[in-house]
């Protein structure tokens, strides 16, 4: 549908959500519908925002941001705090700015709880004390994952029950609100969604999984050819830091060290990136409101359309 056919009134505006794995060709839609609205892209994606991750995380290249603007791609630093209600905030400031000038928003990544946070909206948590927190993250780097599972375990049985056991992150955060405030982290998470004054159509982008197995291994090696471990190197004195317990940057720090060997990394990345791709397909596949297709243009095009007609 044209856009001049779409109503321009605020309650008509419409952001068009491209979600869907690593390597599955993403970037590549986002941008042929943000041209095809003649609009601009806000990336949902946890680590492209950071300035100083380039090769490892797969930003769109300077002549794809050339062809189309994009919000929070190099937009923060390694150094600043980011999670999902930074973003929401954020994204909601950039969507409304671009609803000024068009009735089409189009916001495209693989980050499930960033996509989560705007669409649905993130859960009022109190302020968490920053001693707690530190002593945590202490306790974590010191005692290792099996620790961390076995004090969420203990003080948070309930989100233990349900939540994501094997990510450190979210298991710190679990175990800081409790120790905070006394409750369960799930007593913050309301299913109640929070108004938009916009429509969402939610896309996703799927291959069958030989091809993004394929796709992901060729992507790797791409990495590796433009510089990925030269750029790892630059990074070493943040590799503490949150931002960069990434695959790619992780697997490559124990290179460094003398952990593992340069192939023995690569294939790790390779291995770790299949699964994560897998992981998001998962979350995504939850979402009962995301229609899925193959990543062409024409087939997107045709699903965007079919929601936006009246």
């Amino acid at each position: 549908m044209p856009l001049k056919k779409m109503h321009t009134h605020a309650g008509n505006k419409t952001c068009i959500l491209i979600v869907g794995p690593t390597a599955v060709g993403k970037t590549s839609l986002a941008i042929q519908t943000a041209l095809h609205f003649k609009t601009k892209i806000i990336s949902a994606d946890s680590r492209q925002c950071f300035k100083e991750l380039n090769i490892g995380v797969a930003k769109p290249t300077a002549d794809e941001l050339k062809q189309v603007e994009h919000f929070f791609i190099s937009s923060h630093s390694i150094q600043q705090e980011m999670n999902a209600r930074i973003f929401e905030q954020y994204a909601l400031q950039k969507v409304n700015e671009i609803f000024k000038e068009a009735d089409v928003a189009v916001m495209v990544g693989g980050t499930g709880l960033y996509i989560k946070a705007f669409d649905f909206g993130i859960s009022e948590i109190p302020e968490i004390d920053t001693a707690i927190r530190e002593k945590i993250i202490a306790d974590y780097e010191w005692e290792g994952l099996d620790w961390l599972q076995k004090e969420v375990e203990k003080n948070d049985p309930v989100y233990f029950g349900s939540g994501e056991i094997k990510n450190p992150q979210r298991l710190m955060r679990a175990l800081e609100v409790k120790l905070s405030t006394g409750r369960s982290i799930t007593e913050f998470q309301t299913n109640k969604r929070k108004p938009r004054n916009f429509n969402i159509i939610k896309i996703g982008l799927e291959l069958p999984k030989e091809q993004l197995h394929k796709q992901i291994n060729n992507r790797v090696n791409a990495m590796m050819d433009a510089g990925l471990l030269d750029e790892v190197k630059s990074l070493q004195a943040f590799k503490k830091l949150n931002a960069l317990q990434t695959v790619g940057y992780r697997e490559l720090f124990g290179h460094l060290i003398g952990d593992l060997s340069l192939d023995d990394a690569i294939e790790i990345i390779k291995i770790n990136t299949r699964q994560y791709a897998k992981r998001q397909m998962t979350w995504f596949k939850k979402d009962e409101e995301v229609v899925w297709c193959a990543p062409v243009f024409e087939k997107v095009l045709e699903q965007i359309n079919n929601k936006l007609q009246p």
